[in-house]
């Protein structure tokens, strides 16, 4: 997958796609069904496949304040585009300046003398522009060739979106959440150093903010991790990971730790995917260490347990 982030002289290789419009956070079960029409769409007219997106996501410059909620920040975004076929991606800068474009103007210089697309699908709620005010029919009215394709409702008849998805990671449910995104879900960041608070109860764990992502539900997980530096084919391994500030010395924000089992490495500065499977409990304070070190043990055994079975 080639990514750009402007829209302008870009290659003849990199124009004349069927595009796929949209903010992608989750890259779900809804967003590989835009694609899916995509690629269909592409082989048609002999023509790549690209999504237009935008970094940062919209809601994080209009709404600054508001808690994180990106369920796939930049990285796992365009890993997660690139599995599901995409060719072309267009990430875009999106700035006060981009945000006040008008529905003409996004018409004119992103697409028309942009990225020149073919065809252009878009889900059936697509707004753009200053305001929001452009929709499918702006697009149409352009002359552009405009797909819009209706909501995608799972098994039970209900919506799948990113909002029904941070619900569900939110209360700790991941098998939901994955079922609705179609793939595993996970946390990417690089190891830092801790208070070493883990090594001293005899459980060394590797520490990774949690930055721009979505903070599930807190509490304890049985997890996969994977060393990015070790190759995409490297195993994924057994793991334990709090997810929380630890109520026993009361972090300032939320990070993950993860205690990976049978593991002796120095992997300080490694950038780690830790792929959540089951939450075992909450997070709690404990009357002492003692007490708090036999739950860690209980934890591992569950989580080793559950491990096994997946």
């Amino acid at each position: 997958m080639q990514v750009f982030k402007t829209f302008h002289d870009l290659p003849a290789a990199a124009t004349g796609a069927v595009i796929v419009i949209g903010n992608f956070d989750g890259v779900h079960q809804g967003h590989r069904t835009l694609i899916a029409q995509a690629r269909a769409m592409a082989q048609h007219l002999d023509a790549p496949v690209g999504v237009l997106t935008f970094e940062p996501h919209p809601r994080a410059l209009f709404r600054p304040d508001d808690p994180v909620f990106r369920i796939t920040p930049e990285t796992v975004k365009q890993r997660q585009l690139a599995a599901a076929g995409v060719d072309l991606l267009y990430n875009l800068d999106f700035t006060w300046d981009f945000a006040s474009l008008t529905p003409a103007q996004f018409i004119a210089q992103v697409l028309e003398n942009g990225l020149k697309p073919q065809h252009i699908i878009v889900g059936a709620d697509f707004c753009f522009g200053q305001l929001r005010k452009g929709n499918t029919a702006t697009l149409q009215d352009a002359g552009l060739a405009v797909t819009a394709v209706e909501k995608i409702v799972d098994e039970d008849g209900d919506d799948v979106s990113s909002s029904a998805i941070r619900q569900e990671l939110r209360h700790g449910n991941i098998t939901a959440a994955n079922a609705l995104l179609g793939w595993e879900w996970e946390i990417e960041g690089i190891v830092q150093k801790g208070d070493q608070r883990g090594r001293e109860l005899g459980y060394p764990t590797a520490n990774v903010p949690l930055g721009d992502t979505l903070h599930p539900a807190y509490g304890v997980y049985a997890t996969y991790v994977q060393i990015m530096e070790d190759g995409e084919n490297s195993p994924w391994l057994p793991a334990a990971t709090n997810i929380g500030i630890r109520p026993m010395f009361k972090l300032p924000v939320g990070q993950v730790e993860t205690y990976i089992f049978d593991f002796n490495r120095d992997i300080y500065g490694k950038t780690l995917r830790i792929r959540p499977v089951q939450r075992l409990r909450g997070e709690a304070k404990f009357e002492n260490l003692d007490a708090l070190i036999a739950q860690i043990g209980n934890d591992c055994a569950e989580a080793r347990r559950i491990l096994t079975l997946t």
